[in-house]
């Protein structure tokens, strides 16, 4: 079977970094490019983060390109859980791999462009703010017939904000970037916190995680023991909640989440509501759904998904 081809759009980020050393050792993926975006950290930070992770995860033929290092109108903000590198606590060594010269956006555009061309098609797993995505397709949005779908961490529908009362992170750091995504008519996969907060990661899972991964085991251990909340009233567990792996497991494995239809709207004007995603589930305002939100989560599927593809590098290790 042809592996899907794949750009993952980022802002690395423990949770990113633990999707991506996900990707790299599933071969149904063919992970064309990664384009770090302003997000969890200022740009110059997530695509170092990019560059070490995947040394860490023996791909660095896989080329980085920088994104945008602000958001599209508004004043950056950056995430309050990954410490002052994006990756807590953990140092990893100086990268070797260096950033591609063309930039995020016009990557984005010649590769979407080229895959139209040919009739194919290219999934966009978006894992932060949307906002190389969105300029790209500001300047020339017939890359469009080039995007398979995007699948996308961010939103929260019935399940209230991570970084405001009513909005999730993601969104809130350029919401005039997801307004223009929704409203480009391309196939959207939401994996909002109505899901992500279905998926805790334990410090029982952490144990686990690290005792299958090989030789990424310390680094894996140190990375998921920095994302635990430890915010039982909000999560009613210890951990952190599996946000940006999870689009990973989506584009993988489908069979682990159910989806349901609805219109989504983006509050992009409103100081109180900013970033706040609005789902019309029952059809109120008139028009056609525009994305597939994930409503729920095979838990203990998703946890033994991730155990088994990071437990790859043990193998690799072996071989």
């Amino acid at each position: 079977m042809k592996p899907i081809s794949i750009i993952v759009d980022c802002d690395p980020g423990i949770d990113d970094t633990i999707a991506l050393l996900t990707a790299f050792v599933s071969p149904e993926l063919d992970i064309l490019g990664i384009t770090p975006v302003c997000g969890n950290q200022p740009l110059d930070r997530t695509v170092r983060n990019a560059l070490q992770v995947c040394e860490l995860g023996g791909r660095a033929e896989i080329p980085v390109y920088a994104g945008c290092f602000r958001p599209m109108l508004r004043e950056p903000i950056h995430g309050q859980f990954h410490g002052k590198t994006g990756l807590g606590n953990t140092v990893l060594p100086e990268p070797v791999k260096t950033v591609e010269s063309m930039s995020a956006v016009d990557f984005l555009i010649e590769a979407l462009s080229a895959a139209a061309a040919k009739g194919e098609r290219i999934t966009i797993a978006c894992l932060g703010p949307l906002t190389n995505v969105a300029v790209a397709l500001r300047m020339k949005p017939q890359i469009a017939d080039g995007i398979e779908r995007i699948v996308m961490m961010g939103g929260a529908y019935r399940e209230s904000g991570n970084r405001t009362m009513t909005s999730e992170f993601n969104v809130l750091a350029d919401p005039h970037a997801a307004h223009v995504v929704f409203s480009s008519g391309i196939p959207i996969v939401a994996l909002a916190l109505d899901a992500t907060h279905q998926v805790m990661l334990k410090p029982e899972h952490v144990a686990e995680f690290s005792r299958v991964s090989g030789r990424i085991s310390e680094t894996l251990a140190e990375l998921m023991a920095f994302w635990d909340r430890n915010d039982v009233r909000r999560y009613g567990s210890r951990g952190g909640p599996l946000h940006d792996p999870l689009v990973m497991a989506y584009i993988l494995a489908p069979h682990l989440f159910e989806t349901e239809k609805a219109r989504v709207f983006v509050e992009y004007e409103s100081e109180l509501c900013m970033g706040q995603t609005i789902a019309d589930w029952y059809g109120k305002s008139g028009l056609e759904p525009n994305a597939d939100i994930v409503t729920k989560v095979d838990v203990e599927g998703v946890i033994a998904f991730f155990l088994e593809r990071l437990s790859r590098y043990a193998e690799k290790a072996a071989a």
